[in-house]
């Protein structure tokens, strides 16, 4: 993968973690540029193991290519639109990760389902029978549609109405489900009405949905320490989600209106998740994907609350980035838009420095040594005190600007003060610990002295103000 360099003066705003208009869409064509390059790699594990005892799932597979390829060249956006989807990137990663055989195939299955929402928001035709586990057909970006059938039939004509039924069942009779096609320019909205259909709802203003249906949205073995897991699809949660999510973006508006516009570009999915519960579960559960382990990819970029101290609270606020799924926020339910708004600056940072991380490497791998650093109990990797300390500069960042600014709740002024009182010697201190160890690159040494040099500036401003 090859992109122009970044200019000085770009690189210097992401090392102080302002918002950039060059900066950031190089980071977006970044990632899209990765996010193809592991489609190819699937593409040529695939065409190596099409040899083994199991030719099936690699014939279905090159069906689905085939489908995805042929809605590319009639639509590429919608196509564009799908691939660069969150989850996507976390499939990608758990079906990359893992080992050839059952889980492998189960994983790689979901390709199938893919290729079908891409064709439909490209109103390709088609007819098509895929997998269906559970009896659910999650459609990406869309919606999902429960069938109770293991593998479903799927036609659709290029017009208006796509009809779905179990596979086998024979095109004169009447198909017990249907989803209406958008009209207007591609990529097309599919709509659906019964109780068997549950759609994506898009939250007040931008572009982001809250995501409590994608079987790729959360690791079935949950994130974070507390291994919090996917929260179950809720029509009554919705209007408190939208409800908290538009106060926190009016809040950030007022706050740092820069910031807020990155949000609304950078955020596509928020994603609700719970704290796990001990002991049997005794109602139903999120749906989640087949064959899905941890991978390198899922990891969490971050699992706790900013400032927070792992494990001692359980109850705290709790947010949390997949590095394969930039763009994706997953979080309890916030008390407060102030929360919110932390959780999504924390959140988009680590994103930031993760697809910068992906350019320009920062740090080596391999590395043994771990450190202390103030908003955590458990020592960190050199990895997880870079994403710590440019995360929480970018909320100092935010703090500073929020206690001086005009206008604002006074409680939020009070805490904001506090917040950076309390946080901006420990966002020192782990850059000192940066600065100081052999496991940084080049790239990675002369980004945390930009980043110092910020820090510096925030304490000054400060400073001049009392």
């Amino acid at each position: 993968m090859t992109s122009a360099p970044l200019s000085d003066t770009a690189l210097t705003r992401l090392a102080r973690t302002r918002p950039d208009p060059a900066g950031t869409p190089y980071l977006g064509a970044a990632l899209r540029a990765r996010r193809r390059l592991l489609l190819k790699a699937l593409r040529l594990r695939v065409d190596r193991g099409r040899d083994g005892p199991r030719s099936e799932p690699y014939a279905r597979f090159d069906t689905s290519w085939t489908l995805l390829e042929r809605a590319e060249r009639d639509h590429p956006g919608a196509v564009r639109a799908l691939v660069d989807y969150p989850t996507t990137g976390t499939w990608l990663a758990a079906v990359l990760a893992a080992p050839e055989g059952p889980d492998f195939e189960a994983l790689l299955a979901h390709w199938d389902t893919l290729a079908v929402a891409a064709a439909l928001r490209a109103r390709c035709p088609f007819d098509r029978g895929i997998a269906t586990p559970g009896g659910v057909l999650a459609l990406t970006g869309a919606g999902r549609l429960w069938t109770g059938a293991e593998r479903t039939r799927i036609h659709y004509d290029g017009g208006r109405t796509v009809r779905i039924g179990p596979a086998g069942a024979p095109l004169r009779r009447a198909f017990p489900y249907v989803l209406l096609v958008t009209a207007g320019p591609a990529p097309a909205r599919l709509r659906g009405t019964g109780p068997q259909w549950s759609p994506l709802r898009a939250l007040p203003g931008g572009r982001a949905v809250l995501d409590d249906l994608d079987p790729y949205r959360v690791p079935p073995d949950g994130t974070g320490l507390a291994g919090h897991r996917a929260a179950g699809h809720s029509a009554d949660a919705y209007p408190v989600w939208a409800a908290r999510w538009q106060e926190a973006r009016a809040l950030l508006a007022r706050t740092d209106p820069d910031r807020a516009r990155e949000i609304t570009r950078a955020v596509r999915l928020l994603v609700p998740v719970t704290p796990r519960t001990p002991g049997p579960v005794t109602a139903p559960g999120p749906v989640t994907a087949p064959g899905l382990a941890t991978a390198p990819g899922l990891a969490t970029a971050r699992a706790q609350a900013p400032g927070s101290v792992p494990g001692s609270v359980p109850d705290r606020h709790f947010g949390a980035t997949l590095a394969a799924a930039p763009g994706a926020v997953l979080t309890t339910l916030p008390t407060s838009p102030r929360e919110l708004v932390e959780t999504l600056v924390h959140e988009v940072h680590h994103g930031k420095l993760a697809a910068l991380h992906a350019l320009a490497p920062l740090y080596r791998p391999g590395g043994h040594a771990v450190f202390r650093v103030g908003w955590r109990a458990d020592e960190r990797p050199v990895s997880g005190v870079y994403q710590g300390a440019y995360a929480h500069l970018a909320l100092t960042d935010l703090w500073r600007r929020a206690a001086e600014g005009d206008g604002l709740p006074a409680g939020w002024r009070t805490l904001a003060g506090q917040q950076f009182e309390r946080f901006h010697d420990q966002v020192g201190e782990a850059l000192g610990i940066l600065l100081q160890s052999d496991q940084l690159t080049d790239s990675g040494r002369e980004f945390a002295e930009r980043m110092r040099t910020h820090h510096v500036s925030l304490g000054a401003a400060r400073g001049a103000r009392r």
